[in-house]
């Protein structure tokens, strides 16, 4: 029980005695540049990546000499590797939107 009573006197002192924290004014057009850039940049590798994807599923469907299970993992692959891409392009498209919004909305300057 001392020792609730004590932790319950830290916890109101710790409020009361504490000072206020403010939220920074300036520097939020460098975090927006910051994750833009960081987006970019993953959306670049995923292109990268999705192309690496498609010259393997092309090769191995072309390599499959007409066996039914290898043509259908170069269908997969390459259905995959397109899906993957849509998904990066499109993560891409809807952060513009929303930094454009945002930018308008809260009056951010670039």
């Amino acid at each position: 029980m001392k020792k609730y009573i004590f932790l319950q006197s830290l916890i109101l002192t710790s409020f009361i005695v504490a000072s206020p924290v403010y939220a920074a004014t300036a520097g939020v057009g460098q975090v927006e540049n910051f994750i833009r850039n960081v987006i970019q940049i993953l959306v670049t590798l995923a292109g990268i990546t999705a192309t690496g994807f498609f010259v393997w599923g092309g090769f191995r469907y072309i390599t499959s000499s007409g066996s039914p299970e290898q043509l259908e993992g170069a269908k997969k692959t390459i259905l995959y590797s397109a899906v993957g891409l849509a998904i990066a392009l499109g993560a891409f498209v809807l952060s513009n939107i929303v930094t454009s919004v945002a930018t308008t909305a809260f009056g951010a300057t670039q």
